[in-house]
């Protein structure tokens, strides 16, 4: 883990803005991703409405910083956005404790339609329909942002896409590792019982609503981190791009990774936020794809996307349940039980010799 945070370190001296931009909408669905499979993969509550804490936390922060609004410092602002989310979650938190399964998430559903008609509606607070820029985020006099003068680094100049690439690692490394915990504590074995049998979970004294509740709320969380970390890389928020069909990519997310794990989720996030990225650039190298504004007798990059990992979801569900984590797993598994050569080439395992100290067996005596 220390090699792979070393080289993630590195990579904003060698990749152009391109990448690192991919990088970081890869690392703030990673997050929501993570917050969701705690929902989902662990607690076993489905959840269609996702977009909608993302929204709260990315429209959260810009009004609490932006004008008009608060004003607030950035800093200050993104927490209170991220405990807004929070906050959002403990409102549904009680219809999430009552109800489950499909729904809970015709119920989650709602908030998405109910959440878009607001955005678009509230124009003093969202902008409505044009959406609203993203004040940039301040930290101890330190601007995640281009500034003038430009900030240069061992030759490398440092743009707005270098100083946030630092920032999502490190909001993505405080995600990790506080879901790692939660998942390896007793709130996480909890949340696995609730998910196997409710009935099983309340016997071992597993208080069922709290349980459910708390995992809407701090699932929230996560979704509200995220949406701070998106309208910041994407420096504008709209309604639009908080809509159902966000939803339903988280939900691709997780299920192509794994539920229930945090790598499974992270993996899950990077395949579907790059794909669609990676092929609108090399739009014109694909076959059956057209390029963006041309639209001529093919399909767009971003549904060109959408079918690849729909088809990626159907080959996971039927060789796969487990997702890409599942896949690695079994994979190191197998690379464990291989036996090992100590010969030459050729001649085979070494079969086991007696040792010197161990007594024969005794002759029998006519």
């Amino acid at each position: 883990m220390l090699l792979a945070a070393l080289l993630l370190c590195a990579l904003p001296f060698y990749l152009d803005a391109f990448w690192l931009r991919i990088g970081l909408f890869s690392m703030a669905a990673a997050i929501g991703a993570v917050g969701l499979g705690l929902l989902s993969g662990t607690a076993g509550q489905l959840s269609l409405g996702h977009a909608f804490f993302l929204a709260v936390g990315a429209y959260g922060y810009v009004w609490l910083a932006g004008e008009p609004g608060p004003g607030l410092p950035p800093a200050l602002a993104a927490v209170l956005a991220v405990l807004l989310a929070g906050a959002a979650g403990g409102l549904f938190s009680p219809v999430a404790a009552r109800v489950k399964g499909i729904y809970l998430g015709v119920a989650t559903l709602a908030l998405v339609f109910l959440g878009h008609h607001v955005l678009l509606t509230a124009d003093s607070v969202t902008g409505g329909f044009n959406g609203r820029s993203v004040p940039p985020l301040e930290l101890a006099g330190f601007t995640f942002a281009a500034s003038d003068p430009e900030l240069t680094v061992l030759g490398v100049p440092f743009g707005a896409e270098e100083r946030l690439w630092y920032l999502g690692l490190a909001l993505f490394a405080v995600t990790w590792f506080t879901a790692r915990g939660l998942l390896r504590g007793r709130p996480g074995r909890a949340l696995v019982a609730l998910r196997d049998s409710e009935t099983a979970a309340s016997v071992m004294g597993v208080n069922v609503a709290k349980y459910r509740s708390a995992a809407f709320v701090v699932s929230s969380m996560y979704a509200g981190l995220a949406g701070v970390l998106l309208a910041l890389a994407f420096r504008r928020v709209v309604p639009d791009y908080f809509s159902l069909a966000l939803s339903v990519d988280y939900l691709a997310m997780i299920v192509i990774g794994g539920l229930g794990s945090v790598a499974g989720a992270t993996a899950g996030a990077v395949f579907v936020t790059a794909l669609p990225l990676l092929m609108t650039r090399y739009a014109d190298q694909l076959p059956l794809v057209a390029t963006p504004g041309s639209g001529e007798g093919s399909i767009g990059p971003t549904e060109a996307a959408r079918y690849l990992y729909g088809a990626a979801i159907v080959v996971i569900l039927l060789f796969a349940p487990d997702g890409l984590h599942g896949l690695a797993r079994r994979a190191r598994a197998r690379l464990r039980r291989r036996p090992r050569v100590t010969g030459p080439p050729g001649t085979g395992p070494t079969p086991p010799t007696t040792p010197a100290t161990t007594a024969r067996a005794k002759e029998h005596t006519p």
